[in-house]
């Protein structure tokens, strides 16, 4: 994820956009106000946009939803939604047993590889040995922290972990870490940027651990909260065979990021 923006917590909700009816169950969609292109994404309005926000928009409309987009910081969204501050987290959320253990999910919506870069003017790969005696960066809280300790603690020399995604890519163009491990999609949106063009390439994509990464994306809710997970489901169900989630995905990307069908929750 990239900078937080404080002033995004400050403000109450943001009501997405659509047709659904006043009387229609009111859900509160827990997100972290982090730009993370081209998932999430802040015009200079202040309004959120993107690819999830598009797909989370589809997913209420279909299941005649009415969602409101509320600011959650990454690490505190479980917490709100347990405590009932949210009522689902939609916000490129792996689906993973050691959440499962907290909260449930939904069926996925999506699913892509995950990948480490850095430096150009460096080789080395998306391995123990290739991260042998390197810092490699991480997001706090996230599948790509708890994958880096498990698979590469024993041969980095530091696993660093930051508030942020933006904060460890601004530390590894500065070059205070070797390496940064995230979603496959997000680098890949940094190295397009200027400061990723300029610094840093694709390492490589981390060999696979279903455990750890889970089997993609998918909307979180409250232990015991089938009707609401039940509705998502069908909603996601819905839009990938009516066109919807295809339509917006092409406005995003050149190729299809579900997945392999046959991984779903």
């Amino acid at each position: 994820m990239k900078t937080f923006l404080k002033a995004a917590i400050a403000a109450a909700v943001i009501a997405l956009a659509g047709t659904v009816s006043a009387s229609a169950q009111q859900v509160k969609v827990g997100f972290s106000p982090e730009a993370y292109p081209p998932f999430y994404s802040q015009d200079a309005s202040g309004n959120w946009g993107g690819w999830e926000v598009e797909i989370v928009q589809a997913i209420c409309g279909e299941a005649k939803l009415d969602c409101v987009l509320t600011p959650i910081p990454w690490d505190g969204l479980i917490p709100a939604l347990k405590t009932n501050k949210i009522d689902a987290i939609m916000n490129s959320m792996s689906i993973t047993a050691e959440r499962q253990k907290e909260i449930d999910f939904s069926v996925k919506y999506y699913n892509t590889p995950t990948a480490v870069i850095g430096p150009k003017d460096q080789t080395f790969d998306a391995t123990p040995e290739g991260l042998k005696g390197k810092i490699l960066g991480v997001q706090v809280s996230t599948v790509h922290a708890a994958y880096a300790k498990k698979h590469f603690g024993g041969s980095a020399s530091e696993i660093k972990e930051y508030q942020t995604q933006d904060e460890a890519n601004q530390d590894l163009v500065a070059g205070r870490i070797d390496a940064t491990q995230a979603d496959s999609i997000a680098l890949d949106a940094f190295l397009k940027s200027d400061q990723g063009k300029a610094c840093c390439d694709l390492k490589g994509y981390v060999a696979p651990d279903l455990e750890v990464l889970g089997p993609g994306v998918g909307a979180g809710v409250r232990k015991g909260d089938t009707e609401l997970a039940g509705k998502i489901n069908e909603a996601i169900k819905g839009i990938r065979a009516n066109g919807k989630y295809a339509e917006i995905t092409k406005k995003y990307f050149d190729f299809d990021i579900y997945g392999d069908e046959t991984q779903s929750n």
